[in-house]
């Protein structure tokens, strides 16, 4: 079994050095600096010029368009991985032989759900970002894709959703979530004007697909499996939890990202 676990970077950071683990520069039309050798985004048929808007979906797409001799493709970031055991390092990345033993039974890895606890991913999102994108996907869905509108008001309304679009998939299941998600979002584009957004909220569409994966795997009745991830340098622990928690009652600023 042939695999490729991406890992989206937008800039030289340390990699794993495992097998089938490919380091891919994002927004590589504009982060391209002589010395990085990792795979560019913007090779082949690609959207590595919408990354300021697509985030890590740029290398996503590509994948897509550009890999064909494959059995499995992965995401992954540079700070964030699937991991096989604790300490989370480099060193501990899951395998790719434990991942071919994993793809045998399920179709779809992902990481463990995050929970919100006090707020529905729906509430989350509208509190975090603009909620006119999430509006205007649940109409696109209700138009163009009806077989995912039950599934999208169920997650909407759940309190935990397989975030970071962090994945590892079989081709066949990947070729599916592409064609949903990218169709989804190519929709969006033409529906909402982001030309006032900030640099964080012009990240729109990367922040919808996180969304979308749940939506994707139980309209499809995709056999997946939940695997541990972690994240490797300063988490900011208290810093999230404090911006949570602000959002939630209106206070300060929507900052998501540390």
């Amino acid at each position: 079994m042939k695999i490729e676990i991406l890992v989206a970077a937008h800039k030289e950071f340390p990699m794993p050095n495992a097998d089938g683990y490919m380091p891919i520069l994002v927004g590589a039309v504009k982060n391209y600096k002589p010395g990085i050798n990792y795979q560019r985004d913007d090779e082949g048929k690609n959207i590595s010029s919408k990354n300021p808007n697509y985030n890590e979906l740029t290398a996503v797409y590509w994948a897509w368009k550009n890999l064909k001799d494959i059995d499995g493709i992965g995401l992954v970031h540079y700070r964030r991985l699937f991991f096989d055991s604790k300490p989370y390092s480099l060193k501990n990345v899951l395998s790719v032989k434990k991942i071919e033993k994993l793809l045998t039974t399920y179709d779809v890895i992902v990481p463990k759900k995050r929970n919100y606890y006090i707020e529905t991913n729906y509430s989350h999102y509208i509190h975090a970002h603009h909620k006119k994108p999430l509006n205007k996907t649940r109409d696109i869905i209700a138009e163009n894709y009806p077989q995912y509108l039950s599934n999208f008001d169920k997650v909407m309304h759940r309190r935990k959703a397989h975030m970071f679009n962090m994945f590892i998939m079989k081709k066949k299941a990947f070729y599916s979530y592409c064609n949903f998600i990218f169709g989804v979002l190519s929709k969006l584009e033409n529906e909402i004007d982001i030309s006032n957004y900030s640099v964080q909220e012009a990240r729109v569409y990367g922040y919808v697909s996180e969304l979308l994966m749940d939506v994707w795997l139980e309209t499809n009745n995709i056999k997946y499996i939940e695997i541990p991830w972690g994240q490797i340098g300063s988490k900011h622990v208290v810093k999230k939890a404090i911006s949570f928690i602000n959002r939630k009652f209106g206070i300060g600023n929507r900052k998501t990202h540390f």
